[in-house]
């Protein structure tokens, strides 16, 4: 076990958890701060989203080409860079520059450490534990992350203000740097040297890789959505707004705790299975949502959903990353994954823009029959990968 790896990656998915929650965290003083409305902060939240979409396919092409130290480390250079301009932002211009950078160095930092999730996490475990028992522990910790970023924001805002909160996250970012260079990348280097220049028609036709890819396609936005949406079907079941914020927290702490507990106790040789019974279990949660008149069993449905779509992505990319590198070719895994994210990240883009029109001209609750039907297209895709992959 390479301890520098396992340390690096740690921080860096900690850190990368801590982005993806940082402008949910910081949006109210940073709005106080540039004097702009609700739309604009929208509006830099689908920046930083958008961002995803082209550069984590670039990200996956340099990852491979160039090598994955090195694009681990532009990406946490950018990542610095964005952060301390985001701190010292007087115009709302300035802020969305800073948040095209950090969408850009998070698309980087992301494809590499889920590259490095096996080397890194495997050790830890048994002979014979899938690699999703090393995904879900490592997206365990980036939940985390994204869990504590909240409270640590809130509690150093409180103490220090906006922009050292951001100075100290830009520290807490170039410690990670440092941890880059003590790693042994030669050991990490794919065995096979030979050249693919047809790499994206060898992605692109290869069925696992493309039912993984459009499977994520559904999944991705289903998270969005119930994660965007929970509090308001809690309200309009009659929960206050204190409850429904903690609820949230339970919610996030649920779905976070549940790759953990997948990490620890998945079986070797059950990962088809265990996706397809997560899948259909949250295709009849996202439908009893849609149905659901009790507060009891709306709140229900919400929590079951956290313990049930935390496990789906890990294992999900698990198979992805399996399969690329046992029957197609370790030099395209960063690529896999760029494709992956790319793919995921448009309907990331599009299915909440879809509900939410739904919501504006029906209701929140009609949306989720919208959002059932993309858990049920995910439920089929898991099925039909399982009869691929035997």
């Amino acid at each position: 076990m390479d301890t520098y790896l396992t340390t690096m990656q740690i921080l860096g998915l900690a850190i990368g958890g801590m982005c993806h929650s940082l402008l949910g965290s910081i949006k109210v003083p940073l709005a106080n701060k540039l004097n702009i409305k609700e739309d604009k902060v929208g509006a830099l939240v689908s920046a930083f989203g958008f961002t995803m979409i082209p550069m984590a396919f670039v990200a996956g092409i340099m990852a491979d080409e160039i090598g994955r130290e090195l694009v681990m480390g532009i990406a946490l250079g950018i990542m610095i860079c964005s952060v301390l301009v985001l701190a010292n932002a007087k115009t709302y211009i300035a802020a969305v520059i800073a948040v095209l950078l950090l969408g850009t160095g998070w698309s980087a930092l992301v494809n590499v450490l889920n590259a490095l999730q096996g080397p890194a996490f495997l050790p830890f475990f048994g002979k014979n534990t899938p690699l999703s028992s090393a995904m879900n522990l490592g997206d365990f910790v980036f939940g985390a992350g994204a869990f504590v970023m909240p409270i640590a924001t809130a509690f150093l805002l409180a103490k220090v203000g906006l922009k050292k909160t951001f100075t100290w996250f830009a520290v807490l970012m170039a410690i990670s740097l440092v941890s880059v260079f003590f790693v042994n990348w030669e050991l990490l280097k794919p065995d096979t040297t030979k050249v693919i220049d047809d790499w994206l028609t060898v992605l692109l036709t290869d069925s696992v890789v493309l039912i993984c890819c459009i499977a994520f396609f559904f999944h991705v936005p289903t998270e969005a959505c119930v994660a965007l949406w929970a509090t308001t079907l809690m309200k309009d079941r009659g929960v206050t707004d204190g409850k429904a914020s903690t609820l949230l927290s339970v919610f996030w702490l649920v779905f976070t705790v549940s790759r953990l507990v997948a990490a620890l106790l998945m079986p070797a040789g059950m990962d088809h299975t265990i996706l397809i019974v997560l899948a259909v279990t949250c295709t009849a949660a996202t439908l009893g949502l849609a149905l659901s008149r009790s507060q009891q069993i709306t709140v229900g449905w919400i929590i079951l959903l956290g313990a049930i779509m935390g496990p789906i992505f890990p294992i999900l990319i698990a198979q992805l990353l399996g399969h690329v590198g046992e029957n197609i070719d370790e030099q395209l895994i960063g690529r896999a994954i760029g494709l992956f994210f790319c793919i995921g990240g448009i309907g990331w883009a599009l299915m909440p823009l879809i509900a939410g029109k739904i919501a504006a001209k029906a209701s929140v609750q009609k949306a989720f029959f919208l959002i059932s039907v993309g858990a049920a297209c995910l439920t089929v895709l898991t099925i039909i990968l399982s009869k691929q992959a035997i």
